[in-house]
């Protein structure tokens, strides 16, 4: 299950999702359902659909395992009663993008959709019984909430010490099969992009946690000493129509209208490409970019955008401080910069661009990298957990679902029930007891700090 549009022109979600079910097509039934009313495409190997309320129900009823992403479980409410197997997918940290999203916004409004998206995190944590994210630096991060909610337990620890049955690393992947251009697409096709320019590549989309305004700055230098370099920014009209546009993407253009650059050595491609069209955009490219600011959510994510650009073998150049920076400048695959440092990346920018060699080395030892990368690969670890599916240790009884409040994080209770305090059980004792079923061990805590605080001011 995703919330996102099922078309030629998928963003990441929905490329996970499709990629996804394409790997466990071969050996299950398979329905790839979005709780968008967008289902253009279709698969000759598992179903796909737009599902209502009446229809998700159906096919809870009907399946072993359900696997979901994002706000999922916002949008379908069946899955909160669900006995089935769940499989949570959380390579996007929401939460982190919710801080950034909403930075525009009012109080109390931002603070209620940033701790919304905690909340529905949590009631994941508490229910899911695999869990999957994108790199080991993610699985930390998913580790420290998952031992919040009291998922990390005994029974969890006992099944498996390493708690890779629990949660385990499923990166974003690639093609199994080298890039093939099949059409001119950027290089004399672009009106203001010749078919011997130097192009600069933007892939993917431009959100408010990026830095596209020092991409701009630097190529205004680099024009200077290459007059025939492009900047073209592949897709930023999501095929999402409910994401809005970005305020940093309005800024982008702006700017490059400010430097006299718009439509002659910056260039915006107003339509997301199709997913099955992209790699004509990347083989006709010379060097590719990935600048962002140094907000947290830079320190969890997971460049999908890198992955393309590594398939078609293009030298990188981004900004450290995430999970394929270290990659990039520990295997050579190109530059790695300070985070909106205009001079650094005008010169690893100008650095490629004038030498040819140091691109071709660069394209060789990416191409080989990428290879790590593969579906087929990185997709292991949850085809064999949906092989033999099961429950977690510590779920084999299904407690009801927690209540949700209105806003604000639901408090994580413990996972395994405290038993109810016998007969004779009575004063402090029976407090303390009450307090541990209440809210658990951080509860437990409160009381006892509070009935030791009572006794040294003698009123226990």
């Amino acid at each position: 299950m995703t919330d996102d549009v099922l078309t030629q022109r998928m963003a990441g979600p929905a490329i996970r999702a499709w990629q996804i079910a394409e790997a466990l097509a071969p050996d299950h039934e398979v329905v790839l359902a979005t709780t968008s009313p967008t289902c253009q495409r279709s698969s000759p190997a598992f179903g796909t659909e737009a599902a209502g309320p009446e229809r998700f129900a159906e096919l809870e009823r009907w399946c072993t395992v359900v696997l979901f992403q994002g706000y999922v479980l916002n949008h379908v409410p069946v899955l909160r009663t669900t006995d089935k197997v769940m499989v949570v997918d959380l390579y996007d940290p929401l939460h982190l993008e919710a801080l950034e999203l909403n930075a525009p916004r009012p109080e109390p409004e931002r603070s209620y959709n940033v701790a919304s998206s905690v909340r529905v995190l949590g009631e994941q944590m508490l229910r899911g019984d695999f869990f999957v994210c994108a790199s080991e630096k993610q699985r930390d991060l998913w580790l420290g909430f998952l031992s919040a909610a009291g998922r990390v337990n005994p029974a969890n620890y006992a099944a498996d010490p390493s708690l890779r049955s629990l949660i385990d690393v499923v990166a974003f992947g690639l093609p199994g099969h080298r890039p093939e251009h099949t059409r001119a697409a950027l290089k004399g096709v672009v009106p203001g992009i010749g078919a011997d320019d130097e192009v600069v590549l933007w892939g993917g989309g431009v959100y408010d946690w990026f830095d596209p305004l020092t991409a701009i700055r630097a190529l205004d230098r680099v024009r200077e000493s290459h007059p025939k370099v492009r900047l073209f920014f592949l897709g930023v009209r999501h095929p999402n129509p409910a994401i809005e546009e970005a305020r940093t993407l309005v800024a982008a253009r702006e700017l490059a209208r400010e430097l006299g650059l718009y439509g002659t050595h910056v260039f915006f491609n107003e339509e997301w490409v199709d997913y099955d069209d992209r790699q004509n955009f990347l083989l006709e490219s010379d060097v590719a970019i990935s600048l962002h600011v140094e907000h947290i959510e830079a320190a969890y994510s997971f460049r999908t955008r890198i992955l393309d650009y590594m398939w078609a073998g293009l030298p990188i150049v981004a900004t450290r401080g995430d999970t394929f920076a270290e990659l990039i400048e520990r295997e050579g695959l190109g530059a790695v910069v300070p985070g909106e440092d205009v001079e650094a990346v005008a010169a690893a920018l100008g650095g490629l661009l004038g030498h040819a060699t140091a691109r071709q080395e660069c394209r060789d030892r990416t191409a080989g990298i990428a290879r790590r990368f593969v579906w087929a690969e990185v997709l292991r670890p949850l085809v064999q957990f949906c092989a033999a599916p099961s429950r977690a240790a510590d779920l084999d009884t299904l407690r009801p679902w927690p209540p949700v409040p209105g806003a604000g994080p639901t408090p994580a209770p413990t996972a395994d029930p405290a038993p109810t305090p016998g007969p004779t059980a009575s004063g402090p004792l029976a407090r303390l007891e009450a307090a541990y079923r209440r809210g658990g061990a951080g509860e437990l805590v409160r009381a006892g700090a509070r009935f030791a605080r009572r006794r040294v001011g003698g009123a226990g």
